[in-house]
């Protein structure tokens, strides 16, 4: 398969339903810049480390960092995501089916969006993908089993794992600066947390880049007539235009979700929001490197609460936490049932 960047671009061109493919993942990644990167920069934010503009330019720059750097280094997680479903031997419809899965993903992202809410878009994508394979392969022999798994594993340990960090990493600093001035420690942890939304924000492009570097990849291969991307190697080229424009959508900002998350959940001090960034960076970190996707929202929230849990549990405000796992519960039968229909619909169409 040619992977060439002037190939692609004739390709695109040529080929409407790869064009309409195209301009839907990107606007997926601008979108998840937009709504998803404000989440690595809440805590920060809200404990007044940086004002809301400098954040936003500095996630926009290490989202571009960490989708670039690290799908260069370990493209696993891009990998699970092409290999999840299966569109069948008809590759023309299987680009239709693959565009009404990110048609979904737009709608449902926005819509929550509008409302302040941090929506996951990983676990839209993985929705989308799930509903559109189901209808086109009419039942659940679309979906590789073996790789949908990980999306559990991933479920459960973003959750278990952020929440475990999250504490650990407080109660460690906690202990450590006991005896410590407050004053020369907060002038230490406004520095430290800067550093921890960078890791952060490095984190978040890494993994829900490769996510849709391996959307757009597979994309491709259905242009080539390949039901697959198997041993095909992602080219340098679809990892810098997937970490510019994520880069782009995040420098859009996103105060609304910067207040859910970073305010409302649990109020904050500097040397928490440091531990809350650090202990979910690490989380992402190693579910990167294991190839499992996992929600940089769920991972970040987890790692909140886990935070707010060393002071007391009533520190948490668990009516904001309620409301968000709603939507999560939610974005798999909502995202899976609209790309489910509208694959029928578009293969009923074109």
């Amino acid at each position: 398969m040619d992977v060439s960047f002037m190939t692609f671009i004739q390709q695109v061109l040529t080929n409407p339903a790869l064009m309409v493919t195209t301009l839907l993942t990107l606007g997926v990644i601008f979108v998840n810049g937009w709504t998803d990167a404000p989440n690595a920069i809440a805590t920060c934010v809200t404990t007044r480390c940086m004002r809301v503009r400098s954040a936003v330019i500095m996630a926009a720059v290490f989202n571009f960092l960490g989708v670039f750097i690290m799908t260069q280094l370990n493209a696993s997680v891009a990998s699970t995501i092409s290999n999840m479903v299966d569109f069948g031997g008809n590759t023309h419809e299987a680009l239709i089916a693959l565009c009404a899965a990110l048609f979904s993903i737009v709608v449902y992202s926005v819509i929550a969006s509008l409302f302040g809410i941090p929506t996951s878009e990983s676990h839209s994508l993985i929705a989308g993908l799930s509903g559109a394979a189901i209808a086109i392969q009419s039942g659940i022999g679309g979906i590789n089993i073996d790789e949908w798994v990980k999306v559990l594993y991933g479920l459960v340990a973003s959750l278990v794992i952020g929440f475990a960090m999250g504490w650990v990493v407080c109660k460690l600093v906690t202990v450590i600066c006991a005896g410590l001035d407050r004053r020369r420690t907060n002038g230490f942890f406004k520095y430290a947390q800067i550093v921890g939304a960078a890791s952060m924000s490095f984190m978040h492009g890494a993994q829900d880049g490769q996510k849709f570097i391996g959307v757009l990849f597979l994309g491709m291969a259905f242009c080539n007539g390949q039901s697959s991307v198997a041993g095909v190697v992602i080219p340098v080229w679809l990892m810098l235009l997937c970490s510019v424009i994520m880069g782009l959508g995040t420098s859009v900002g996103g105060e609304r979700i910067i207040k859910s998350v970073g305010q409302d959940m649990v109020k904050l001090e500097k040397f928490q929001g440091f531990s809350a960034d650090l202990s979910s960076a690490l989380c992402l970190l190693l579910m990167t490197v294991l190839g499992i996707p996992v929600s940089t929202t769920h991972t970040k929230t987890s790692a909140i609460m886990g935070v707010g849990a060393v002071k007391r549990l009533s520190a948490i405000n668990f009516g904001v936490v309620k409301d968000m796992m709603l939507t999560w519960v939610f974005t798999f039968p909502g995202c899976g049932i609209i790309s489910y229909i509208m694959a029928k619909l578009f293969m009923f169409i074109f």
